[in-house]
């Protein structure tokens, strides 16, 4: 599945410098023709799609993105500096819209594709370019002119990195809206999820890292039975699993069992993803029931409580070495 991150920007690319009147005065040329230069083009806003970004994470705090203007023109017919362009590094994958039409302008989709965004204002035109037989001294020029100013919708098509699985209830929304800025719908009954929900989790170096809470499986999900495949579908293209079980269910070991059977019966190197187990609503059980429930599993569980936040610390950490990320 492909998931949507958005952010709103706005664009104007710079103005092209004047063009100018001037003459050579120049010893010994006692009547100089018309000297005066273009003025330079305005800068363009270009979109670069690089990989070493993962979110539009960074453009929650910065809106607007300006080029710089082109220079006047100068005597002697010297054309004015060309504005710097100004560029603006998006994940691969990132989708360029028009805001005010929803028109799809760029579809960034592999690294160093690039975008002109906005383009830069044309320099002015001297008064050397109006020089004619007709006209020997022409006292006039032409200013620059503006460069392009828009509005844009940037989409980036994510795959998520991070999938959360686990039986419907297990807390998996409220797990991914305490980890990042997602705000899913929560509630205390089953199939509260019906579409994947996206969650930007801040990495250690300042970017973030897509989390994906996983509708709820349930036995005969690889049958189709419930939401089925559509879900599969979605951890197929995971890195890493975090497989999340409530520790207070009637039996927290047949629930872990149920999405390990799922999972294996789908197929497509599921159950060969790296897993983090957890086991969560650790709020609600007594220290001696999660010490005899975690010691059923085949492997140590990471124990937390997402409703009062205990223990993320130690899952992200978990996370960020099974992704090779340091902190």
């Amino acid at each position: 599945m492909q998931f949507i991150d958005r952010a709103e920007i706005q664009v104007k690319a710079g103005k092209g410098g004047d063009g100018i009147v001037a003459f050579r005065r120049e010893k010994y040329v006692p009547a100089g023709g018309p000297a005066g230069g273009n003025g330079g083009h305005g800068g363009s806003v270009i979109i670069e799609a690089v990989d070493d970004l993962q979110t539009l994470l960074d453009f929650r705090f910065q809106h607007v993105f300006k080029a710089d203007d082109g220079e006047r023109g100068g005597i002697k017919n010297m054309t004015g500096a060309k504005g710097s362009d100004r560029l603006i590094k998006v994940p691969c994958g990132t989708v360029i819209v028009n805001v005010d039409n929803d028109e799809i302008l760029a579809d960034l989709t592999e690294k160093g594709d690039r975008f002109v965004a906005a383009r830069g204002g044309k320099g002015g035109l001297g008064n050397k370019f109006f020089l004619s037989n007709r006209n020997r001294a022409p006292e006039h020029a032409l200013p620059g002119l503006e460069g392009q100013e828009f509005i844009l919708r940037m989409e980036l098509k994510l795959i998520a990195q991070v999938g959360i699985v686990g039986m419907p209830n297990a807390g998996k929304s409220t797990l991914i809206s305490v980890l990042s800025a997602a705000r899913p719908k929560v509630a205390d009954y089953p199939f509260t999820t019906l579409v994947p929900n996206l969650g930007v989790v801040s990495k250690p170096d300042g970017d973030g890292i897509v989390f994906a809470d996983i509708p709820g499986l349930i036995e005969g999900s690889h049958l189709g039975i419930g939401l089925g495949h559509d879900f599969l579908r979605h951890v197929e293209r995971t890195k890493i699993l975090i497989h999340l079980v409530d520790i207070a269910s009637e039996n927290p070991l047949g629930d872990y069992e149920t999405i390990q059977t799922e999972m294996a019966a789908y197929g497509h190197g599921l159950t060969a993803k790296q897993q983090i187990l957890v086991l969560n609503k650790s709020d609600v059980v007594s220290p001696e029931d999660i010490k005899a429930i975690a010691s059923q599993f085949p492997e140590t569980p990471l124990v937390i409580s997402a409703a009062t936040k205990k223990g993320l610390d130690t899952l992200l950490q978990a996370v960020w070495k099974h992704l090779g990320i340091s902190e």
